[in-house]
């Protein structure tokens, strides 16, 4: 009988908890220590559930100076066994097999990690105010870059009771999200509930959204009981207050984890290049065509981007989109990577030698 499937472990099964996971601890079974997954992370402690229930742990041992590396809810954690020390620490965590990180608001662009070994990056939008598209992409590009699998859940579809309206409205953000499900939902009908259910019940899910997105009413109706605290939303612009102030790992009854998280006010990218290209994934395909492999798809002859949009087959803000988050990113990157940044600085002077040789040349045609 496996690790994963004996009775000490049949708790975290319903977890996560797999034959991998069981051998990646098993060096640290050999010293007598016990796994369990993080739920909730606060003020330098977490709670973690072990196969002999929550047990509260100091984080002290895993509390780097990289803020990308300290414990997150939804870790596998590596916990003293009861009765090893008052209070029960975590001495590390398993390696991690997707993890989802956005940039701090600090002006050290630090990253964020929201969520770790996380299978499905559910997006909540609402649509009780006008879609941003160009926030779906920012959050896709965080949720492609994870590792996980994004989907786009358009929140009370109820309030759009035309279906020709709904359907455009799902097209549009289809256009956006290539390769991406979006499934309109109604807390409050049920509708497209069942569809969401299935998908949340095959691994662990985490629920991203602005304040007012509804994930809060969201997890709510996949518990099947008021766990979560809702707020009602401003009419003015539809936002809400933050009712979820921590991240929480939540089991749902239909089989499946959901990590809920706060409203996010800043969706900054943090070395995010692969997700941007997997959102844009049609201009990278049109930027192969292009005369100059460095095309920043701007004036350059041989612009198959520029043509692209010329023929109507691109969407402008499309291309501006992606512009904005192809800098943001290596923005992002030049300042916490001394060589990135000494090659970005080389390209600028590259440019700049060009620009000059090409501005002499004309002069000397004029003459």
């Amino acid at each position: 009988m496996s690790l994963a499937s004996s009775s000490a472990f049949s708790s975290l099964a319903s977890l996560g908890w797999d034959d991998a996971w069981a051998e990646e601890f098993a060096p640290y079974a050999a010293q007598g220590l016990v796994p369990g997954r993080v739920v909730r992370v606060d003020r330098g402690q977490c709670d973690v559930l072990t196969a002999d229930g929550i047990v509260r742990a100091d984080t002290a041992f895993v509390t780097p100076h990289d803020p990308l590396r300290v414990i997150c809810t939804g870790d596998w954690a590596v916990v003293d066994p009861d009765g090893a020390g008052d209070p029960r620490y975590v001495r590390t965590y398993l390696p991690r097999r997707t993890s989802f990180v956005r940039s701090t608001s600090s002006k050290r662009s630090d990253g964020q990690i929201l969520a770790a070994n996380v299978d499905h990056a559910v997006i909540a939008v609402s649509l009780a105010v006008e879609l941003d598209l160009g926030r779906i992409e920012r959050f896709l590009a965080l949720g492609w870059e994870s590792g996980a699998q994004p989907l786009i859940v358009l929140t009370k579809a109820d309030l759009v009771p035309d279906p020709v309206t709904l359907a455009h409205l799902v097209q549009d953000v289809e256009t956006t999200a290539p390769g991406v499900q979006v499934l309109p939902v109604s807390s409050r009908t049920g509708e497209g509930m069942d569809v969401l259910g299935a998908v949340v019940a095959g691994g662990t899910s985490v629920l991203l959204g602005i304040s007012g997105a509804g994930k809060s009413t969201l997890a709510n109706a996949l518990l099947g009981a008021d766990v979560m605290e809702v707020q009602e939303i401003r009419d003015v612009d539809g936002k809400g207050r933050h009712t979820t102030t921590t991240r929480n790992l939540l089991a749902l009854p239909g089989g499946g984890v959901l990590i809920d998280t706060p409203g996010l006010r800043g969706v900054g990218l943090f070395d995010a290049e692969s997700g941007v290209g997997q959102v844009f994934s049609e201009i990278e395909d049109y930027a192969r065509e292009c005369r100059f492999h460095d095309c920043a798809h701007e004036a350059e002859p041989g612009c198959a981007v520029r043509e692209a949009v010329e023929r109507g087959e691109l969407p402008e803000r499309r291309l501006d989109s992606y512009r904005k988050l192809v800098r943001e990113n290596q923005w992002i990157v030049a300042k916490t990577d001394a060589r990135v940044r000494a090659e970005i600085r080389r390209d600028w002077r590259l440019k700049g030698a060009e620009g000059r040789a090409n501005y002499a040349a004309k002069r000397g045609g004029r003459a």
